[in-house]
Formats: structure tokens, sequence, C-alpha cells
């Protein structure tokens, strides 16, 4: 029956909506429906009211928009007869909220409500307050609220006091009004009122300090005695779950102790027992024992207790690890994570359990189980659990194998107590999940391996070996054939055999086999195949007599689809061909790196630009910037230039001399028109050089250009002088900085122009920077900058650097330090020079780091300097 009359009943109009077949016919049901409503409220019918209001409840439940009916609940309330108001309040509950500002009318009603004879009526009102109460709601109806608190009937004190937690959470500043009110609560013998109560209680002590001192003076012992009382009254059937009696006030209890006892040695003291006594006694087998044996331990936990108490808490977490529930070893598992930091050793003693749940069929157990794993490890243990999850990364699913294998490699960087059980163990993972590790893990692996030189010969083999069984493993074969390129000979001569080791015989054309796979398998990626190319270039210098087969092998990547392979191919075969007589220092092996350097930029404290040799072939003076300052860079402006990606696969393509992350050489597009020498003037700020100097920039021994017009002669511009050609003053000067300051004294300008006020621009408890500003006459665009370093502190800083960067719109140009010592209380000074293209337009900002070194141990210190002053 789709057809309905003003009159219908509510459960008609159910029946005519269920009996709908398809949305329309129910929305075509409802607007009928609602129609009839509309013309029945504008007819002010009385008698219809309650059941317009019920039914709007129902097609409001349903989804669609009632707001017209919004008055009807307050008419109902206003009204006189108990029917009409609980409909209305009903109405009231579901159809507003405490954001419609028609609830401001019904606040006289509920006062009335509150203050009415008939009970039914003020447990009408105060439940309706819980649930909508405002914060003006609130200011205006806690008097009456605190008054029925101490009410005759306990079904009105009980919703009182869930109304008065309502209050004092929307107005904190009630809270103190409600104190008194609430510990009386709490002498109640009715459950229902006590556990209201204690509720209260609660919200009062974690907002209110006066509260909870009172409480903790007043009400301890008393929560206590309940406490008690619960945990070893007899079987009471109205209050009885599953053998324990009131579990919810059980919870309630505890958690109002927890806050009780944090931070007081006192009242902790006072509950030691009674959480003894509900940890031993609770049994566990029910889910509602489980419940409340939580909540003891996370009590336990809290308070300030003893180490025995944890202990007992500890182990019934233990117990929860052996549940067949998930949910209750995963909350176990999360708890436990927590009790680490107040007893390592306790927790220890569970980790065959922990261990286990690394390999539960669940996927959430099993990846709170790996990180509290990797809390547990420590320099003793650290070789066993490692094994352990290394064995179980064999048999794991695919999906789980990345998380694992994160987290060995992490805990084995971390711990590894030397360097062979490291390698060995990055094998063990790289082996067995190559595919799925990090970059930046292959990356800290090359660099242990250059560190470990004993161990070159041993890492060279086990990794030979490794690949022949797992060549699948990309991020294996990459180390492998980083590694026979640089110690191709060790392979071969069995150089630096250690005694746990077994001779293999592995010869040239071995080594060379194991790189061609790599640059030949179709499934290698750009990266692979690069560094594969590079390996091959050296090993033709380590493998003399195979070195026309490697030549041959390089020139069929002539041939590759890929940009990149292709200008490589070329220049690595001239190398080969033409310039024999260089080629053995071209390829010479490569420098240690410094782990130390690679390990702050992989945090994320250096950007990944920074040189990491120890020591850099060309020096560079004090005050220079050694290389573009990635996050020097974020100024948070338009003009600011694109940084370049501070990702670890930049040091490794520093490393390897190859460009791995071009997409446009792999997409054939021509390179931008700026080189890379000009990106690193611009960088630098030095100047921005003229279209002569573009075409006549520094020659990069892997550029195109050579390529392009006689691809045989890739590398004859390295003995060639390069064209004469005029360049400004500021680039010279610049580049002239970066090559120790050849460069002669700059000449002192006039400066004449307005003067403008020194400025402190950076001041930490060690180091103050000043300013003072200068600008020569006729140029109103250029600034001349005295930066003062003065030394606050009573040691002397060493190897002192100055390092800046500004935005695209200024040029900036650093003459060196007066030293690159700064005396204890004393001085040295820096000139810059600032340009500002914007002059009139944008003031001048810049970001600055400072480094040196303070007994020996590297200190940076950095900042942002805005307050130039105006006119600059």
């Amino acid at each position: 029956m789709n057809s309905i009359f003003s009159g219908t009943r509510l459960r008609d109009m159910i029946r005519s909506i269920r009996a709908c077949k398809t949305a329309a016919e129910e929305r075509g049901v409802v607007r009928k429906e609602c129609a009839d409503i509309r013309a029945s409220i504008n007819e002010n019918d009385p008698h219809d009211r309650h059941r317009n209001l019920a039914k709007l409840m129902f097609i409001h439940m349903l989804g669609y928009p009632t707001h017209f009916g919004q008055m009807e609940c307050l008419k109902l309330i206003a009204s006189p007869g108990f029917p009409e108001k609980r409909i209305g309040y009903l109405g009231l509950m579901l159809l507003l909220d405490e954001r419609q500002e028609v609830l401001m009318l019904v606040t006289n009603s509920l006062k009335q409500d509150l203050n009415h004879t008939n009970q039914y009526v003020v447990g009408l009102a105060l439940c309706a307050l819980g649930n909508i109460c405002s914060a003006e709601m609130a200011r205006d109806l806690a008097p009456e609220v605190e008054r029925l608190i101490q009410f005759r009937d306990p079904n009105i004190r009980k919703k009182a006091a869930l109304c008065s937690t309502r209050i004092v959470r929307k107005v904190p500043d009630l809270a103190e009004n409600f104190i008194n009110a609430a510990s009386s609560l709490l002498k109640e013998k009715h459950h229902g009122v006590l556990i209201t109560g204690v509720q209260l209680c609660y919200e009062l002590c974690t907002i209110n300090d006066e509260a909870l001192e009172y409480f903790r003076k007043k009400c301890t012992e008393g929560l206590i005695k309940t406490l008690r009382d619960i945990t070893n009254s007899a079987y009471q059937p109205e209050y009885d779950v599953a053998g324990i009696t009131d579990p919810f006030l059980h919870i309630r209890l505890l958690k109002l102790l927890r806050v009780l006892g944090h931070g007081d040695a006192d009242a902790s003291d006072l509950m030691t027992d009674i959480l003894a006594q509900v940890a031993t006694k609770t049994e566990s087998n029910k889910n509602a024992g489980n419940a409340v044996l939580y909540e003891c331990v996370e009590t336990i936990m809290a308070i300030e207790d003893t180490s025995s108490l944890r202990v007992l808490a500890i182990n019934i977490l233990g117990r929860f690890l052996s549940n067949r529930d998930n949910n209750i070893r995963y909350v176990a598992l999360n708890m436990l994570m927590k009790a680490i930091a107040f007893d390592d050793q306790a927790v220890q003693r569970h980790r065959v359990t922990i261990l286990e749940c690394v390999k539960d069929p669940d996927a959430s157990i099993r990846k709170r189980a790996l990180e509290l794993v990797s809390l547990l490890v420590n320099e003793n243990n650290v070789k066993q659990l490692t094994k352990e999850l290394i064995d179980y990364l064999e048999i794991s699913d695919e999906d789980f194998k990345e998380d694992l294998s994160a987290k060995i490699c992490s805990i084995v960087e971390k711990f590894s107590p030397e360097k062979i059980w490291y390698i060995d163990q990055m094998l063990k993972v790289l082996s067995e999940a190559g595919k799925l590790v990090k970059d930046d893990v292959w990356h800290a692996l090359i660099v242990v391996i250059s560190n470990a030189s004993e161990l070159h010969g041993y890492t060279v083999r086990a990794l030979y070996k490794a690949v022949l069984t797992y060549s699948e493993q990309e991020t294996l074969v990459r180390v492998a054939i980083w590694c026979i390129g640089e110690y191709g000979d060790l392979l071969v001569n069995n150089v630096g055999m250690l005694g746990i080791e077994d001779p293999i015989t592995v010869t040239e054309s071995d080594a060379v086999d194991v790189v061609e796979d790599a640059i030949t398998r179709h499934n290698s990626d750009m990266t692979t195949k690069a560094m594969a190319l590079v390996a091959l270039l050296k090993l033709s210098s380590r493998f003399p007599s195979i070195s026309e087969r490697i030549k041959d092998i390089i020139v069929k990547q002539k041939g590759s689809l890929l940009l990149e392979m292709q200008q490589r191919a070329i220049e690595f075969n001239s190398i080969v061909d033409r310039h024999k007589n260089i080629r053995s220092s071209l390829v010479e092996r490569m420098p240690v790196l410094d782990e130390a350097t690679f390990n702050v930029r992989r945090a994320g404290s250096l950007p990944a630009s920074v040189s990491t040799m120890a020591k850099p072939s060309v020096s560079i003076p004090n005050g220079v910037a050694a290389a573009p300052l990635v996050d020097l860079l974020d100024l948070g402006s338009d003009d600011i230039m694109a940084a370049p990606s501070s990702s670890g696969a930049d040091f490794l393509q520093d490393l390897l001399g190859v460009d791995l992350g071009s997409s446009s050489a792999q997409s054939g597009a021509s390179p931008g028109p700026k080189a890379g020498a000009d990106l690193l003037m611009d960088i630098l700020s030095i100047g921005t050089p003229s279209p002569a100097q573009n075409n006549t920039s520094s020659v990069d021994l892997l550029s195109t250009a050579g390529i392009n017009n006689n691809p045989s002669n890739a590398l004859d511009t390295l003995s060639s002088p390069a064209p004469p050609h005029i360049a400004t003053s500021a680039s010279a000067g610049g580049m002239f900085d970066l090559l120790d300051g050849l460069s002669p004294s700059p000449s002192k300008e006039a400066t004449n122009g307005p003067a403008y006020p020194p400025i402190v621009a950076y001041e930490s408890s060690t180091l103050k920077i000043e300013f003072t500003f200068s600008k020569p006459s006729g140029n109103p665009q250029e600034t001349n900058v005295q930066a003062t370093f003065i030394n606050l502190s009573p040691d002397t800083f060493t190897d002192f650097i100055f390092q800046a960067a500004v935005p695209k719109f200024l040029q900036l140009h650093l003459d060196p330090a007066s030293s690159n010592t700064l005396p204890a209380s004393g001085n040295i000074t820096q000139n810059l020079r600032v340009t500002n293209s914007q002059h009139g337009k944008k003031s001048l900002v810049m970001r600055m780091r400072i480094g040196y070194k303070l007994n020996g141990k590297d200190v940076l210190e950095e900042g942002q300097i805005n307050n130039f002053p105006r006119g600059l």
C-alpha cells in the first residue's frame, strides 16, 4: 500500500515504506508523507503532533531531511502530559544536536522539567540534557543537576551523575561545584549509581587538579575497600557476568585508582595489596575476567609501584599471548611494548612466545609482534633474535617479507657486533628478499664494505656465490656487480682468504659472466644495467687479458633502447679503445667512503649533495659553501629554486658516476639548457654565467656534447684547452673561490650610500653573528655585508665554516673568512656581497648554517635571517 493519508499511523507508514520495490518508489512515499506532515503542522493540530514527530524520527533514520519538524519537538516538550513529553524529548535527542540554534529555546523547558514533581519527567529531562547539552545550557542548568545528585530515587541519581559528567566535559570550570556531590556517590550500595559516581570522579580528576588531590586524600581508602568487597563478594545473580561480579564496576574502579596512584607514592602504596589480589584471583578463561585483568595490568604499570608487582603484571600479559583469541593477544603485545620501559628483563622472559607471535597468521599480530621484538633486541641477544627472524624470512608470506626484512636490516645495522657478521646477515636478507629492501639498505651495505678493507676478498667471494643462486634478487645483483667491479682481482686471485671460507676457483671470464648476465637480463632495471656497465669498464683494467670481450659487451649497449646506456656505452668504449694510458687511473678503486657522514646524511641531517669524502681532493676556503644545501634553500618563497633530491640514491649515483634518475634521458628528451657547472654556480649564488660561458663550461667526462658531434672523440676535449671567453667578475671570482681562493683580494669600493643599522643575525648560547652593511655608490642592487662571528663560550672552535643560501632573485658571493679557527671569547670576520635583482620589491632573506668542531665533535647550528634592514 503506497498511498498514505494524513492520519496514517506510524506502523502503517513503516509497512508502506518497506513494501516499496525501488528507491524511487520509497522517495515518493516519503515525499508524500512529509507533505502531509507539513500540512498538519501548518494547521497546528495538537492531536496529531506526537504521531507526526514519531513518523519524522523514522524518516530521519532513513536519511531524509526533517529540519521542518524541529519546532514540533519544542511544542511537545512544553506539553503538560508525559506521553507528549516523552516523544518530544526523544525527537529532541534524535533530530537536534548541540550546534542547532533552536536548542536555546528549550533551556527554559528543561529547567522546569528538572524541577518537576514527577520523577519520570525529571528523568526525561536528565536524559536529554546528558545527550545534547551545550556549554551555555551547562552553565544555566548545572545547579539543578547538582541538586538532583542527592535525589531520593537511585535512577534519578544515576542519570544526574551521567549528566554531570557531560557538563564538566563541556565546561571544566564547573568541576569544583561537583566535587562534594561526586564523593558522596562513592558510598552508594546500588551498583548503577556507584558506577556512574566513579565515572564522574574519574572525569573530575582528569580535568581538575584540586579534585585529584581531594579524592587522593579523602576517597582512596574507600575505593580500595569497595574494590575489595566486590572482588571477595559471593555470587550475586543480578551482577554476575561469566563468573565475575560486576566486571564493569571493576574496570571503572581500576581506572579511577590508576589516576589517583599515578605520580603519588603514598596512594600507590595503599592500593598495592588489592591490585595483587585482583591480579591473582580473577579467572582468565572468559572475556570478562580478561578485561578486568587487562585494566589491572594497566593500573599496575601506571602507578608508582614496586618491581615485583610489575613482574606479576607482565606475567599476566605473557599468559595473554598464549590465548587463542586474537584480540587478547594483540592488546597484550601493545601493553608489553609499554612495559619494556619499566622492566625490560621481565619482558625478555617471554621472548620465545613473542617470537611465535611473529609467525601468527593474523597480519596485525605479526606486525605488532615484530615491533616488540625490535624493542627487545640488545647487544646480548642480537645474534639469536636475528637468526630466528632470518629463518622465518625464508618461509614467511610475500606480503609480510617487506616489513620483516626492513626490521631485520634495522636491527642488524643498530646492534651489529662486528662487520663480518653484519655483512653475512645482510647477504642473507638480500638473498631472500632482495627485491623488497629499500635503496638506503644496500647503499649502507656498500659503505660498510668499503670501510672493511680486510674483508674485501671475503665479501666479493660471498657475493659471487650468492648471486649465482639468487640471481633474481635485484638488490643482491647490484651489490655483487659493484663489488666485482671494485674487487674483481681479489675474487679471481683468492686474496684475503679467511679460515672460515672454503676455497673456490673463479676465472676472469666467470667474473665477467656475472656482470654480463646482469646487463643482458631482460628484467634488469636501469640502475642495475648502469652499474654493470661501470663494473665492466673497471674490469677492463683489472683483467687486461679479456678486455676485448669486455669491449664487445660494452659495444652491444650502443644499440640499447635507453639513451643513457647508449651514451655511456659510447663513452666507455672510447676509454677502452682510445685512452688506455689514462684508463687505469680513471677506474682505480674508489676511496674509502666516510661511514659517519653517510649515516648522518641518511638520517636527514645533511643534504645528499654534501661530499662524503674524508679528505676532499680540492681544498675549499672557509666560508664558501662546498655544495648546495638543500634544507637551507627552504625559505618558503615561490622564488626559491627547486632543491635537488636528498635521497640515498643520489649518494650512490655520485659514487658510480652515472645518472640513474634522469627521466629525460630515458625518454630521449634533450637535456636542459643549464649545464652541471652552471647549476652549481647558480646554487652557490656565484653569478649567472653569460651565454659564452654556457657554451664553454667545464668539460664533464661523461658529457654528451662530444658524442653528438663525434662519438669516437668523446674524451678528446680533455687534452685541448677551452676557448677563451669573457666572464663576469662575479662568476669568475666565485669560481676562483671554489678553487681555494685563487682570486685576488676584492678592491674596496666606495660606500657613500645611505647608512644602515647593524643587526644581530643569529645568537645562541655559544655563538653570536653580527651583520654590518654598506652599499657601493651607483649600484643600489648590491649590498656589502661584513659578518662578525663572536665566540661566547670558553672553548675554541676549529674547522669553522659559514654556509648560506638565498632565493633565486638574489645572488650571493662569499669571501674567505679571516680564519677557520674561532678562539675562545674571540671573533673572526667574513665579507659577503648580495645582489638583489628585485631591489625595492622584495627584501633580503637568507638561511645559514655554521659548522665547527668543539672538543673533537662536529657541531651544526642553523637558522633563518629575516631581520635585514629595509631598502637593501
